[in-house]
């Protein structure tokens, strides 16, 4: 803990010094703001002109000047006032807005050789601590992030205390640009987005159709097999439905502009659970049918900015994996526990198997219900965590405004951390559509309710999938698992029935049937990632075989067919990831 928190000081500190270096180069720089962040730093500036990665060279020469003269950080107090006139002086509107706002009557400064700024520290002692870093990248930026505010450009760097974790970092930073997901979308033909259709919506190619349907059929079948009610409903409704939710009054920035029928205000769904919950409330239900769980591959729509869109990982229109549970209270615990298992269970079947979980509580303000309630569901929540075995640390504060989550994040195999599954319990949606069982002694009683995610979205689920396994899917998650390739034409009629029967053992295949060479045949099936490729020749022909190279480039030899399609039903099981 005390290591992370240096580390964190050190990179504020080379936020700092960055930021020096960007004001001698470029004298009309206005700064802005530049905290450290997980892996790095960052430093907001206001300039006419972009940088550039010639740009960035020169600014990190610069910082290694500062860095040589080892300056000291010195820190300093001045009055609000005198500070918001001296920064206003200097033409640093942004320095003056921040010092405007301090609710102190004084400001701290810190000086660093000729470089001034408004903070509140820490930094390490001198410039000269600053030893292994890199500046990584220019992205856009809004002021406070408001985008009818100024457009700034971030600068983003980052530092280690060692030269072997710097490197470390930066070997991880390419292997992550070698896996992704928008690169292996294109190499592998699996879907494409383009500003024509609109940005963040989603066009699945046919390869990628047949991947999201071997998920989707997975998830179904798997919520069946669980004890859930498989639904569907509209993408369309009526205000009214959202004004009862409450999302028309708390997420309407989220919600696309209303559309008129017949004279009424509709929107786009971006949420499934109002429209669940109507379809509880179609008749009455008794304690006896408790807990009665709904799950839906809803297509929701929501509005994201067009400067935070990123492949499938951030999108305005996705498939959700969405259920919700409707529970009695004294069934809240045992319904947790089981949501968590079929999470993990999901996750491994995926190939995921190491995970942070997280036990988010009641936010300190923001928040409905009783406080001794949170505490009942907290602790029901709790004690369920606690009978998984796993470890869970406690994000005090973190829930939603309308009940505690579990959060779930994977970590890739790369090592980083994706949130995927959360589990939610809500005190909200209950009171707002009325909802009520009857018990066993007659009387009309408020259920729980459990909204949980296995997956989070099924595109974003996809980008952690194949940035996961840099394309090479396992078998069973594989659009095409077998590519069939002739030698010459003189064998292309057995190539034919060979793919026909390979199709009719459920096994899915493409024939490389083009007047190549065999060498170019194999070469296009590794650049494709397909599990197998099966070669067939003379040989092979005559004694009805195929000479069959893995992914890898692992020659498997001559199997013949029969041996082939019982190798490859064997492993196409879910959760089987090798080959």
């Amino acid at each position: 803990m005390e290591n992370k928190k240096f580390l964190d000081t050190l990179r504020h500190s080379a936020a700092h010094i960055m930021a020096a270096a960007v004001v001698e180069l470029f004298p009309e720089t206005k700064v802005a703001i530049g905290p450290s962040i997980e892996n790095g730093f960052y430093y907001d500036f206001d300039r006419t002109e972009s940088f550039t990665d010639k740009d960035l060279v020169k600014i990190e020469e610069k910082m290694k000047e500062i860095i040589k003269e080892n300056y000291p950080f010195v820190c300093s107090s001045m009055s609000k006032a005198e500070a918001v006139k001296d920064f206003e002086l200097k033409g640093e509107k942004y320095k003056a807005e921040i010092a405007s706002q301090i609710s102190d009557d004084n400001v701290s400064i810190y000086k660093s050789g000729n470089f001034t700024d408004l903070c509140k520290g820490p930094h390490v002692k001198s410039t000269g601590e600053l030893k292994h870093f890199k500046l990584l990248s220019v992205a856009g930026a809004y002021w406070k992030g408001d985008s009818s505010k100024e457009r700034l450009q971030r600068i983003y760097g980052t530092v280690f205390f060692t030269k072997e974790d710097l490197e470390g970092y930066l070997n991880k930073i390419e292997e992550a640009k070698k896996r992704d997901h928008r690169k292996l979308g294109k190499d592998l033909d699996l879907f494409s987005i383009n500003d024509t259709v609109g940005g963040g919506l989603v066009l699945w190619h046919p390869n990628g159709a047949i991947l999201k349907n071997i998920i989707e059929t997975y998830w179904k079948n798997f919520h069946l097999g669980n004890g859930y009610y498989l639904l569907f409903t509209p993408h369309i409704a009526s205000e009214e439905l959202f004004k009862i939710s409450g999302h028309l009054q708390t997420y309407s920035e989220n919600m696309y502009v209303p559309m008129e029928v017949e004279g009424k205000p509709y929107r786009v769904k971006p949420m499934n659970c109002p429209m669940h919950l109507m379809v509880y409330k179609t008749k009455l239900h008794s304690y006896r049918e408790l807990p009665i769980r709904y799950a839906e591959l809803g297509t929701v729509y929501r509005f994201e900015r067009s400067g935070v869109l990123h492949g499938l990982l951030r999108v305005r229109g996705f498939t959700q994996d969405d259920g919700h549970v409707i529970v009695s209270p004294e069934l809240l615990e045992e319904e947790m526990l089981r949501v968590f298992n079929m999470a993990i269970e999901c996750l491994k079947t995926f190939g995921f198997n190491d995970y942070k979980i997280y036990l988010a509580t009641r936010p300190e303000n923001k928040y409905i219900g009783e406080i001794s309630d949170w505490e009942k569901a907290q602790d029901s929540i709790e004690n369920a965590l606690k009978k998984t075995g796993y470890e869970y640390n406690v994000d005090e504060g973190g829930g939603a405004f309308y009940g505690p989550k579990i959060d779930i994040k994977i970590k890739d195999a790369i090592g980083r951390l994706w949130q995927c599954s959360t589990i939610q319990f809500d005190f909200n949606l209950p009171e707002r559509f009325d909802i009520y069982y009857v018990n066993s002694s007659g009387k009309k009683v408020r259920p729980y309710m459990i909204h949980r995610a296995l997956m989070g979205s099924l595109e974003r689920f996809i980008g952690v999938i194949l940035e996961h396994y840099a394309g090479a899917l396992p078998l069973w998650l594989s659009p095409i698992q077998v590519a069939v390739a002739n030698i010459n034409e003189e064998h292309h009629e057995y190539c034919k029935e060979l793919v026909q029967t390979l199709k009719k053992n459920g096994i899915r295949v493409v024939f490389y049937d083009r007047n190549d060479k065999i060498g170019h045949k194999i070469r296009e099936n590794i650049i494709q990632k397909i599990p197998y490729i099966a070669v067939v020749g003379n040989k092979e022909k005559e004694i009805k075989s195929v000479a069959v190279r893995a992914r890898g480039n692992k020659n498997l030899g001559v199997i013949t067919i029969e041996n082939f399609i019982a190798m490859i039903k064997e492993k196409n099981v879910p959760g089987i990831n090798e080959l």
